[in-house]
């Protein structure tokens, strides 16, 4: 198929007709054509393109139409690692903890921007995608319980972490990007009876979104039980009441082993102590004994995991390993990147405490990547239509902006019936 010989120029307004009519030419697919006219226009048209500031294909990562996104409460950047798989450009970060700015920096080459309530929308360049892992710890059951126990409010209550949520709302309102990707823990759809999720929710929608959910458990991708719901919405202006999206399938692979993620020859430093190992056991037993299921975690080498937390670092009870003749040991900061999903070219440039903190707080980048891919079968079509995406006039923000004031007009309608 010689698409090269179509000039940009010749391309009608009417995109989505002129493509289908070419394809049955041709006689193949949309996504065939559309890839090959994109490689066609980098292999020397002089003609001014649709496609001028589209990386060329050897360059994109995720094999089909590429788009931009930008990359909130990012942590590490385990959505950032999944979305650039499936063929995204970051374009804009934020994390205000400086120890995960330090690991974001040694894996992606930037700083993300610092503390998002001090980040006006209009500093954020426009962009087609909105991913988000906003904090999960108001509406967690880890951290539910233990602000109930120290008396600390929680969920929209926690002034610090629990709005944080409406700051995302107020950059989807002011940006109206096509497309959104938010992450949270499962207890997110439960807590406090449903209401936070019904506010959530309701705020989306009345933005004219259409929202599609879905806890998965990421034990297809990684040796580790670990549910987080995920939460894509589309603006129904740019693609209607009924978009085609789909979460994707587990993988046809087998599902891996929680053996492939140990080193061979781990430090002793990361055996148990006899006094904690100890302390674990009694521990496990008091609460067996009244009929609940509290205690440490040892790790089956031919299944997966219990789900590793941010508190590892504590005592590493939930996810622990048997040892012949000694006792067992804790996950190696490696290990723990590895049960994750994060290759192993990444280094891990913090402390084994924070390391322990910041894999423990992530998102699984393979799951993170298949329901990209999903959301940018969807996207990616829809920004060619629309002869205009954001990507090919959106400006690449490497640098930290200055903190300049609080963001203005909050989301918060919503908040005072909370």
């Amino acid at each position: 198929m010689a698409a090269n010989s179509i000039l940009v120029r010749d391309i009608p307004n009417d995109l989505k007709t002129w493509i289908s009519e070419r394809c049955s030419e041709r006689r193949v697919s949309q996504q065939e054509f559309v890839l090959d006219l994109l490689e066609g226009a980098h292999r020397g048209s002089s003609q001014p393109s649709l496609f001028d500031n589209i990386q060329p294909p050897a360059q994109r990562t995720g094999g089909g139409i590429p788009f931009s996104f930008i990359d909130l409460f990012s942590g590490i950047g385990g959505l950032r690692l999944g979305v650039e798989a499936a063929g995204g450009r970051c374009v804009f970060s934020s994390e205000w903890d400086t120890y995960c700015q330090k690991t974001y920096y040694a894996w992606f080459g930037e700083v993300p921007h610092g503390d998002i309530t001090k980040i006006r929308p209009a500093e954020i360049p426009d962009h087609d995608l909105l991913v988000a892992g906003f904090p999960c710890q108001p509406f967690s059951i880890a951290g539910v319980s233990k602000k109930n126990a120290l008396g600390r409010p929680h969920g929209f209550k926690d002034a610090a972490q629990g709005n944080l949520f409406f700051n995302v709302s107020t950059i989807l309102e002011n940006k109206r990007p096509p497309a959104f990707l938010l992450e949270n823990v499962k207890n997110l759809q439960s807590h406090d009876g449903g209401r936070t999720w019904q506010v959530i929710r309701s705020v989306l929608e009345d933005l004219g979104y259409r929202i599609f959910t879905k806890v998965i458990d990421a034990a297809a991708w990684v040796p580790q039980h670990r549910e987080r719901v995920f939460i894509v919405g589309f603006d129904v202006r740019v693609f209607g009441e009924n978009p085609p999206f789909v979460f994707p399938s587990e993988p046809d692979s087998p599902r891996p082993r929680f053996r492939d993620i140990l080193e061979e020859s781990p430090d002793s430093k990361y055996t148990l102590s006899t006094h904690l190992w100890t302390y674990l056991k009694d521990y496990a037993q008091r609460h067996k004994e009244k009929g609940n299921g509290f205690g440490f975690g040892m790790a089956d080498f031919d299944g997966v995991s219990r789900t590793l937390s941010a508190r590892y670092y504590k005592d590493g009870s939930e996810v622990l390993i048997p040892q012949k003749r000694r006792n067992p040991r804790r996950l190696t900061p490696r290990e723990a990147a590895r049960l994750m999903g994060f290759p192993d070219r990444l280094p891990i440039v913090v402390s084994d405490t924070q390391a322990y903190k910041q894999f423990g707080n992530a998102v699984v980048p393979p799951v993170a990547e298949a329901v990209a891919r999903q959301l940018a079968d969807v996207l990616g079509w829809q920004l060619l239509a629309m002869r205009g995406g954001c990507l090919l006039k959106t400006p690449v923000v490497t640098s930290r902006a200055g903190e300049k004031g609080k963001v203005k007009g909050r989301s918060n309608r919503a908040l005072a019936g909370v």
